[in-house]
């Protein structure tokens, strides 16, 4: 993965008030903090750094006074509604050093026709040197027949990596798409269980005798008295 460059300033002024004037800067707050030195507070380009952060575990070559550190995201808190970066934690990482990152999950292929895929985990847990880390670990299912199970141990993992996770843990299952009355059944389930009643359809003699003496556009039909 390739390092990604991004430079900081130092943050001299904390608390909420203090944050929110280094957001309307355009700026995110930072905390970089590991290998036992005393926690680096700065502020980062929020753009710079959405950007980078598109990346799954994005390295960072974080450029801070002179000198230049790799750090990966820890923690990134987002606004919940607008989805800007609020605040960001980095972890110090060095060149050969071992990390325990969550890697996505990517599928690849179709089951056989009338199969329902279920991707169980999205992202793998595995051990990798730092600076090289995947993007993804990939699960090809192609022809996977009903019944046909991806567990983590049969993951191809990329030279270097380990497991970092139960190997029976199931990662890809593949079972019967349900049928239209299935489906309609498990819906209704669904909606008992939240306290959701359904109408039900009117009879159609009682739609008769309702419909009875109106005419198509619901006006009163006019009377054979006269």
């Amino acid at each position: 993965m390739a390092e990604i460059k991004i430079r900081a300033e130092a943050r001299t002024e904390f608390g909420k008030g203090a944050a929110r004037r280094i957001r309307r800067d355009a700026k995110v707050p930072a905390v970089i903090y590991g290998h036992g030195l005393d926690p680096l507070h700065v502020m980062l380009p929020g753009h710079d750094l959405m950007l980078a952060l598109k990346t799954a575990n994005a390295l960072l070559s974080v450029e801070f006074d002179g000198k230049s550190q790799l750090a990966l995201p820890k923690q990134v808190q987002r606004h919940p509604i607008r989805g800007w970066i609020e605040h960001a934690d980095l972890l110090l990482v060095r060149r050969g050093e071992k990390v325990t990152v969550n890697v996505p999950v990517v599928l690849h292929g179709d089951a056989e026709p009338g199969a329902l895929v279920v991707t169980e985990v999205t992202e793998i847990p595995l051990e990798v040197e730092a600076t090289h880390i995947p993007e993804s670990v990939e699960v090809s299912i192609e022809g996977l027949a009903v019944g046909s199970q991806v567990l983590a141990s049969d993951l191809t993992l990329p030279d270097g990596a380990a497991l970092h996770m139960d190997p029976d843990h199931l990662v890809v299952n593949i079972t019967a798409a349900p049928t239209a009355e299935e489906f309609e059944a498990d819906l209704a389930e669904a909606e008992a269980d939240v306290g959701i009643e359904r109408e039900e359809p009117a009879d159609s003699e009682d739609a008769d005798i309702a419909g009875e003496g109106t005419t198509a556009e619901g006006e009163a039909a006019p009377s054979n008295d006269g």
